[in-house]
């Protein structure tokens, strides 16, 4: 079996793109990939975000 065709789970849409020939990524796979780094590198950050995005939504947009 040919190593450059095997894609294990932990690869990144970008080493995927590589590893298949691919030669651009769409704008929405790229900044997926920066989150998802960001995510992993600062969870309480992003966990903090979603909290306060999710309430201010909510606080405005309550059905009564």
């Amino acid at each position: 079996m040919d190593s450059n065709t095997q894609v294990t789970e932990g690869n990144s849409t970008t080493e995927r793109a590589q590893i298949a020939g691919d030669d651009q990524l769409s704008a929405f796979d790229t900044a997926m990939d920066c989150f998802r780094q960001y995510t992993k590198e600062r969870p309480e950050t992003v966990a903090l975000w979603a909290l306060g995005i999710g309430f201010v939504l909510g606080w405005k947009l309550k059905p009564w």
